[in-house]
């Protein structure tokens, strides 16, 4: 591993670019344009020549002998510095010895050799959060990980032993008492990041390519953090309304019939439902972009009859094209050369659910495009939102070599270096052709993505199972996602492999009650998880917590625009407005809807009954409206049918009445739901504040489906409450440009 001379460039007051020369020759498919991004801060330099000091207004760097970095915050507090110590040595098993493993059945996960490694200091009581769709608890110390995207059959467990996932992204975000800071490595090669893992005094990041890239990240918060990553990355702009609602998934929903039954049944047992998605069946032999005229023989009827009823289409596409002459989607790559190649400069093939299949190369901007006006292939047909699945990309008859070539614009990779950015690229072309052929903002599923994909896409972990570990490691994934920069999350409801039991598909809807992405999904063979599918009781129970969704859409999209300004995600760790408090910094199993709602899911089998813990302040309970102080852990029962959920006293929720679905004629009314604070609150936050006995909150309205609002086509009200009387409440209009206001505003005292 060649050392390599590093470069220190402010992007802003907050973060620092450390690079090699090299980096400036590489395109980041992440980051925008640096010198955009800049403003015009000198780095100064001060100090004796041994020991050269680099400021901006907020940062300063120490570079001792040349090569070893401290960064301060202008205070003088140590925020990060690198290990200039030895390295602990792995004893690493020799050939022999892993050949005798692998024999015995074990598997052998060796870290691979990196072309460089950053190593930094624990400095004292640090947790680590970040780095995407990673299994385990929130706190990733003491672990090591991969960013290499990967479709792993096996029952993904905890921390640590899947130190792959199907995401890569780099970025992760270092908290104790006195300080907090990001890093994003910038690098799309197959990264290792090893939190404390070789050595407790130390952690490290590295790659097995590439060159030496990373961002420093600093700010007072979290949230600060946050926003300075997705300045970088970007932030997810404002989503469909109806995205936000329930959807029906499985493999498969094979017919027209079928689905006509499902969307029946839905209405009839009064579930609130905005999109059924069709998987892989739906296709003709699995030929992406084709319809079985068998199976769906007049889908832009169905689509049609299904939209009455206030539901949408969702259709899943995968990247691997059947290799099939008088396809005219293979037909036309081959003939323009769209497609991967091997070094013999063949075009590559290798197999996935349509048999023998080639991989478009997304690295190419005219490639992006033509997939992209496929689109209007299914858009046409009624389907309103796609699914990306397989990305990775994924494979049958082996992975893809790293020497298979992509020929981009010009600029010729291996896999090894693509791999990574494959489903990010996917995700953009589908976005932009979306767009494109609707004029609507575009609806994209991903399940491989990189730093950035937030841009054009929501994501789900994957492929979970029906396991009682898999809905407690949802809570940390989702908000280790948020925390990496992409808010629109979910989680397959109730399990994708093995069989849900009543139980567990109860206590998984009211886990993901609040989720962006709201998506009850499972597999063919397994047990058929829609709400109707057990007994009355659990019925009940998911028609219960989906509605209590659907109450919430008004705040949840008022969390979205927020989040399309800051970076901030819709679920949150405590740790995130109590940064101050050290119980919230490893609270695995309780989250927080914005700053102002409190979830804490019951996710263990035959539990009535589960500690809480409640940050300061003074907390309501939602279904009892007990007034309960914080700062304190409580005993609250939580028989099957109830998730404990909290409101900080002193907070505006925004809410609507009982829909079935989102429609324009639904969104008429808003109910402003108020919880009086019955003491003097704390710090107030970006939507809501108090001032004396008065409430203020924001709230945003648009018209939930194009992109008009960036032209100024949406609302801002002022809600204010004085005392703890609806007549207190008042509202202003701070900006008015959509016609479709609130034809009633109610107000509710809780």
């Amino acid at each position: 591993m060649k050392e390599e001379q590093l470069y220190i460039q402010a992007v802003n007051d907050q973060i620092l670019r450390i690079f090699s020369k090299d980096a400036l020759q590489k395109q980041s498919f992440a980051v925008g344009d640096i010198q955009a991004l800049s403003e015009a801060i000198p780095l100064s330099e001060v100090g004796a020549a041994k020991e050269k000091i680099l400021e901006t207004r907020k940062l300063s760097v120490k570079v001792a002998g040349g090569r070893f970095l401290s960064v301060f915050d202008r205070e003088g507090t140590l925020l990060c510095e690198d290990w200039d110590g030895e390295r602990q040595e792995t004893q690493a098993l020799s050939e022999t010895e892993l050949e005798q493993l692998r024999a015995e059945g074990h598997a052998v996960d060796e870290m691979a050799a990196q072309a460089f490694s950053v190593v930094k200091r624990f400095v004292g009581d640090e947790v680590v959060y970040g780095l995407g769709d990673k299994t385990g608890f929130l706190n990733k110390r003491g672990y090591q990980y991969m960013m290499w995207n990967s479709d792993n059959p096996d029952p993904h467990v905890e921390n640590g032993t899947f130190k792959a996932m199907y995401k890569s992204i780099p970025f992760f975000i270092v908290l104790r008492e006195d300080a907090v800071y990001g890093i994003f490595l910038d690098n799309t090669y197959r990264s290792y990041f090893d939190m404390g893992y070789e050595d407790t005094r130390y952690y490290s990041f590295g790659a097995a390519g590439g060159v030496p890239d990373y961002y420093f990240i600093g700010g007072d918060t979290i949230a600060e953090v946050i926003y300075g990553y997705t300045e970088l990355t970007g932030r997810a702009p404002l989503p469909q309304l109806w995205t936000l609602g329930y959807h029906q998934s499985r493999w498969s929903y094979g017919s027209s019939e079928e689905v006509r039954s499902l969307a029946e049944k839905l209405r009839k047992y009064e579930i609130p439902c905005d999109a059924i998605h069709l998987d892989i069946d739906y296709m003709d032999h699995f030929k992406v972009f084709t319809v079985s005229g068998e199976a769906f023989p007049d889908l832009t009827g169905l689509g049609s009859e299904l939209a009455k009823q206030g539901i949408r289409l969702v259709s899943i596409i995968d990247p691997g094209t059947k290799a099939e002459a008088g396809y005219s989607l293979y037909d036309t790559g081959i003939e323009k050369e769209y497609f991967a190649k091997t070094k013999e400069g063949e075009v590559y093939h290798n197999a996935v659910w349509p048999g023998d299949s080639v991989y478009p190369d997304y690295t190419s901007a005219a490639v992006r495009q033509w997939w992209g006006d496929q689109a209007e292939l299914l858009t046409s047909q009624g389907i309103q939102g796609i699914w990306n699945d397989m990305n990775e990309p994924a494979s049958f008859q082996g992975p893809l070599p790293d020497d298979v070539l992509f020929y981009g614009d010009g600029t010729v990779r291996r896999h090894e270096e693509v791999h990574n950015v494959y489903g990010h690229l996917m995700a953009q072309a589908t976005y932009e052709g979306l767009k494109r052929a609707t004029g609507k903002r575009p609806f994209v599923i991903t399940r491989a993505c990189y730093s950035g994909s937030q841009k054009y896409t929501t994501a789900w972990t994957g492929d979970n199972q029906s396991l009682w570990t898999h809905l407690q490691m949802s809570i940390p994934q989702l908000l280790n996602l948020g925390m990496s920069g992409m808010p629109l999350v979910g989680t397959d409801i109730g399990g994708f492999g093995a069989n849900a039991t009543p139980e567990l598909l109860c206590r998984w809807v009211e886990a993901s009650c609040f989720a962006p992405l709201f998506r009850n999904h499972s597999a063919k063979f397994t047990r058929r998880q829609e709400p109707w599918q057990f007994d009355q009781r659990t019925l009940y129970i998911n028609r219960k917590y989906i509605a209590l969704h659907y109450h919430f859409l008004p705040y949840l999209y008022d969390l979205c625009y927020e989040e399309s300004l800051t970076g901030m995600p819709v679920l949150r760790p405590l740790a995130m407005h109590y940064q101050n408090d050290k119980n919230t910094w490893e609270c695995n199993d309780e989250y927080l809807v914005g700053s102002q709602i409190l979830a804490a899911p019951v996710t263990s089998q035959g539990a009535k009954a589960r500690m809480v813990y409640l940050p300061e302040g003074t907390w309501v309970d939602y279904w009892s409206g007990e007034r309960i102080p914080g700062s304190r852990y409580i005993l609250r029962e939580a028989p099957l049918e109830v998730c404990p959920i909290y409101v900080r006293a002193g907070s505006i929720l925004p809410a609507m009445e009982p829909v079935l679905s989102i429609q324009p004629e639904n969104m008429k009314k808003l109910i402003l739901e108020f919880y009086p604070a019955d003491r003097q609150m704390g710090k107030e936050n970006e939507l809501a504040g108090k001032k004396g006995q008065e409430v203020r909150y924001i709230h945003y309205q648009d018209n939930g489906t194009d992109f008009a609002y960036q032209d100024g086509e949406y609302n801002l009200y002022e809600f204010r409450f004085s005392g703890e009387r609806s007549s207190g409440l008042s509202v202003s209009m701070i900006h008015e440009g959509y016609e479709g206001k609130y034809q009633t505003i109610e107000a509710v005292i809780r």
